[in-house]
């Protein structure tokens, strides 16, 4: 049987939203459904019926926020040169992080558990990445890379970065041109 009309992708993505906002906000159970459902223009019977319980949702959340970095990977420019490539899939990441926080909150804070980390098709990406200029162990050099870029943004994110958006964007940029390939180099 088909979906109502009024539960269509639009309402899906909204309520994705909503959760991602609330999730972030207060964690997977912190928040009613009657809420959520209200913010998102709707009632509780259309969560259920789109997503089936809150567990539920809060993983479509996680994997969707998986997806949107995926986007902005995916966007990221090509080159074919690993420097300037590895460089733009770690700005990508940071704009992603800016654009979508509650998402970005929800894959590494709140239900990391619904990821899965180095074996995320996300993380292959860099790990590829990195393997065109490491090619013995991009593993351990990806994930050196990885915790470069995740704890600038989260510092960033918690409001611990001094200055303001075109000073923290420089600051991001000087570590992963000066500390990226450094740590990708001297990987154990």
């Amino acid at each position: 049987m088909a979906r109502p009309r009024a539960h269509d992708d639009a309402l899906r993505a909204r309520l994705l939203d909503a959760a991602a906002t609330a999730t972030a906000a207060h964690g997977p159970g912190g928040f009613s459904l009657r809420d959520l459902a209200r913010a998102a223009g709707t009632s509780t019977s259309a969560v259920y019926s789109l997503f089936g319980s809150r567990e539920a949702l809060v993983a479509a959340v996680a994997r969707e926020a998986f997806r949107r970095l995926a986007e902005h990977l995916d966007a990221a420019p090509h080159t074919g040169e690993p420097g300037p490539d590895l460089l733009a899939l770690g700005l990508a990441y940071r704009r992603f992080a800016l654009d979508e926080p509650g998402f970005y909150r929800v894959m590494f804070e709140v239900a990391p558990e619904h990821g899965h980390g180095a074996e995320e098709p996300t993380f292959a990406v860099l790990r590829e990445a990195v393997a065109r200029v490491r090619p013995d162990d991009a593993r351990e050099g990806a994930l050196a890379l990885w915790a470069l870029v995740h704890g600038l943004v989260s510092l960033e994110l918690a409001g611990l970065l001094p200055g303001g958006e075109p000073e923290r964007a420089d600051r991001f940029r000087a570590a992963l041109q000066h500390g990226g390939p450094a740590l990708v180099a001297s990987s154990p």
